[in-house]
């Protein structure tokens, strides 16, 4: 195994233990650690993605189910809920019972569907946690109906010095401490400052999914700039 190949097992084996190890906690950390404007963001992200009634999504690291829960508020029973995490998806399956669709425990790369199933992919706060997040965008368009989306929800470094100062500040001294106060994990959201700052400079989302084939790409910035939304049409 090459080192490159051999990093992205390693990656896949330690995220997945850290959220396996989180989950019971997952839902109130997002709520502590993002003051609660997690679910403005999502709200955002989903309205970006014209769900309606008749949208089929499929929810790609869909986690507890948040994403899910406000996609029933656009009419949405249609819903495959995927998460590497075992303990993730047993959330998940106890809080969104009520969806017409199944869960996969998988990665993003390796999608367990056919071809042009589904209307909609989402991905919130999942897409640093990819370990070959071009390989993820292709299965994306695979799955992905003529017409459809997929909407990634992500941190972004702000541009503003002073924003971006308090910002870094932030999540390197603030929301590692209280990540492991609130989820007893030793080292849950080590990783979070670093791969920010590091997905910001050397991934561009926009580019990746027109190397992917979607024909139409739109970003969004929110919050001062450190949250972004991308959208892609197939």
């Amino acid at each position: 195994m090459s080192t490159s190949l051999f990093a992205k097992e390693e990656k896949k084996i330690e995220v997945k233990k850290m959220f396996d190890s989180i989950a019971g906690r997952y839902d109130l950390l997002n709520r502590v650690l993002s003051v609660g404007i997690d679910k403005y963001w999502r709200k955002k992200a989903l309205k970006l993605s014209r769900l309606n009634k008749d949208t089929i999504l499929l929810d790609m690291a869909c986690g507890t189910g948040d994403v899910a829960i406000q996609a029933r508020k656009y009419g949405v029973t249609k819903i495959f809920g995927a998460d590497f995490s075992y303990n993730m998806l047993s959330l998940f399956n106890k809080k969104v019972n009520w969806i017409s669709g199944k869960d996969f425990q998988t990665a993003a790369e390796f999608i367990p569907l056919k071809e042009s199933v589904v209307t909609n992919v989402t991905v919130s706060f999942g897409v640093r946690n990819f370990y070959d997040i071009p390989l993820a965008f292709r299965e994306f368009r695979r799955v992905i109906n003529k017409g459809g989306r997929a909407t990634i929800l992500e941190f972004a470094m702000p541009k503003n010095p002073l924003i971006k100062g308090f910002y870094k500040f932030y999540f390197k001294n603030i929301l590692p401490l209280v990540g492991k106060m609130v989820s007893g994990h030793p080292m849950a959201y080590d990783y979070l400052p670093d791969s920010v700052e590091d997905f910001d400079k050397n991934v561009d989302l926009v580019k990746l999914f027109k190397d992917a084939g979607f024909s139409k790409v739109d970003r969004y910035l929110f919050t001062f700039g450190i949250v972004q939304v991308v959208v892609a049409e197939k």
